[in-house]
């Protein structure tokens, strides 16, 4: 595994040069994606044992990967790195509406989950992130 590592500039790094899908791992977003993997990896039966979906656009399937953004957003919140938004990330917003408009609550119910993602991450050691 990789690991952010502290910049000059006060932000982080990573310290390899790119991900096998070509991602500069120097950017934000290999960083945001990275987190976003590791926070879908907490949801496991065996870790948080959170509800996954069956297929794209479930109902299940769209609150997971609201957890998993959340959660890429606050660890690199935590970690004093940065992300520039793009253009299609509104568009993968989007599918998670139709849970924004029909639970008011689901955003709340969706940060709890990664917070609790987060702190399972933040607790354990560098091995048990590999496995």
């Amino acid at each position: 595994m990789d690991y952010a590592e502290p910049s000059s500039s006060g932000g982080h790094i990573y310290t390899a040069a790119s991900t096998a899908c070509g991602i500069n791992r120097h950017s934000a977003l290999c960083v945001l994606c990275r987190y976003r993997h590791k926070t879908h990896w907490t949801g496991a039966p065996h870790r948080l044992n959170r509800e996954f979906g069956v297929r794209f656009g479930d109902r299940a399937y769209a609150f997971e990967e609201l957890i998993a953004e959340l959660g890429a957003a606050f660890l690199c919140s935590g970690f004093g790195i940065v992300n520039d938004p793009r253009p299609d990330h509104a568009a993968y917003i989007s599918s998670w509406l139709d849970i924004l408009d029909r639970d008011h609550k689901a955003i709340f119910t969706a940060a709890n989950q990664a917070q609790k993602g987060v702190e399972f991450l933040t607790g354990l050691t560098s091995s048990e992130l590999d496995t």
